[in-house]
């Protein structure tokens, strides 16, 4: 048992030469289960949203705010960078909406939409952030603005987030299914959830990824089994699929943690009493968004590996990365049934069925962009060498029988029997001009 046990703390310690931070406790209890670097500042990035969205629920839940009630779109929030929806100012969409695609797509400019909704200002909103943050013990948290990005006084740690989770789940039960999401629809367009565990790790059910260059790739995941949850945090991942597994990883060891000998292990007491750690957050921006990386990373990288699923993609790779082998059922299922997303859309009112509804906008990446102009310049050479080859035959045919190209009308006119001239001929039409071979062969190129 001793030797399973350490086999796993090694899997989980190995990349620890690398900045990162991890933890898992229990959602119940706050009991902490495995923790690494949990008390280091780390800057929280898109995982910010979990404090936007308990800021905005308390909201509703004290009668400052319904969720029908419907919010506009600023200048203020079309101004946020992406991720987001990219609706115009002016555009109305629902608290309940602006959660959705805040949770779903991690939508900067929704973000903003709930904070000025809620407290009329970003900074107003990031006023209450604080003071919620510091009423449930985060102590290491200071937020500026309600959608984590790039800030220097934006920060937070694993100890924090966890704690923040536990009070999500704790306080809203009943709109827990924000947390879990498998996806949104908008008229034609679909957008899965980032936190690919959701419908692929057995029991998965929340929360929130974020990535900006300086945090590297963040989670906070949370799995249901035989009624117990955990909550898992990794912070400084190096890619999408890699905090994937370490969240899977961690959360598997949680589960796996009944220990029939609890004296012989040194508890690590709750999430609360986890030591904060007073230095500087890691800044992975070299690491993340250097020039040594042949794509910068992304938060809606998932989007693109997603676009290839086959046997060979990344994404199946990712997939299998997260089994155990024969002997043990793998932690992520491939082909299982991630549900229906959920239809999200502007306005008070849902559209009528039949009715179009515009999607998103889609701001694609500059390998999208590339593959799509190369696609487009392989489809536009076709026609253009058929009808360069058809512009050759003729000419070849006419080269072969010793007549020059120019001469090709009068050539065919020749060999037709004479006719007799009549008294007042009438003009004839000029003839056919046929572009010479050498100049054929340029504008096929």
């Amino acid at each position: 048992m001793w030797a399973a046990f350490a086999c796993a703390a090694s899997v989980l310690a190995a990349p620890a030469a690398r900045a990162e931070a991890l933890l898992v406790i229990e959602a119940d209890t706050g009991k902490v289960l495995y923790a690494h670097d949990a008390g280091n500042p780390w800057y929280p990035a898109s995982v910010t949203k979990l404090m936007t969205a308990y800021v905005t629920l308390s909201a509703v839940k004290e009668g400052r705010l319904t969720l029908d009630q419907p919010l506009t779109v600023t200048a203020n929030a079309v101004a946020q960078a992406p991720v987001k929806m990219g609706f115009a100012a002016g555009t109305v969409v629902t608290v309940d909406n602006a959660l959705k695609m805040l949770m779903v797509k991690s939508a900067n400019d929704m973000a903003v939409v709930l904070a000025e909704g809620v407290a009329g200002s970003i900074e107003n909103f990031a006023d209450l952030m604080n003071r919620s943050a510091q009423q449930l013990g985060m102590i290491q948290s200071s937020f500026v603005n309600p959608n984590g990005l790039p800030a220097d006084e934006q920060i937070s740690s694993a100890r924090d987030l966890a704690i923040l989770a536990r009070a999500l789940i704790r306080e809203f039960p009943e709109y827990d299914y924000y947390w879990h999401l498998p996806g949104i629809r908008m008229g034609k367009l679909v957008q899965r959830n980032y936190n690919t565990l959701i419908g692929r790790y057995p029991g998965a059910d929340g929360m929130k990824t974020g990535f900006i260059c300086a945090s590297g790739f963040n989670l906070v995941a949370s799995a249901t089994r035989n009624g117990k949850r955990l909550i898992a945090v990794v912070l400084g991942a190096p890619s999408s699929a890699a905090r994937a597994v370490k969240a899977a990883q961690l959360l598997e060891r949680g589960f796996n943690s009944q220990n029939p000998l609890p004296w012989l292990t040194a508890s690590l007491g709750t999430v609360e009493s986890l030591q904060p750690v007073a230095v500087d957050p890691p800044n992975l921006r070299e690491q993340m968004c250097g020039g040594h990386r042949k794509r910068p990373a992304s938060e809606d990288e998932d989007d693109l590996v997603a676009e290839n699923t086959g046997p060979d993609s990344p994404y199946a790779v990712f997939l299998s990365s997260l089994r155990l082998g024969k002997a043990k059922a793998g932690l992520l299922q491939q082909d299982v049934p991630m549900g229906e997303p959920v239809l999200v859309y502007t306005g008070t009112k849902p559209p009528a069925p039949g009715t179009f509804q515009a999607g998103w906008k889609v701001a694609k990446s500059k390998v999208a962009k590339k593959t799509a102009a190369k696609s487009k310049d392989t489809e536009a050479a076709k026609p253009a060498a058929a009808d360069a080859a058809n512009i050759a035959k003729p000419s070849a045919a006419k080269k072969s029988n010793g007549a020059k190209p120019a001469a090709a009308a009068s050539s065919a006119s020749e060999s037709q029997p004479a006719k007799p001239k009549p008294k007042k001929p009438a003009p004839k039409n000029a003839p056919t001009a046929l572009t010479p071979p050498a100049q054929q062969a340029t504008q096929a190129r």
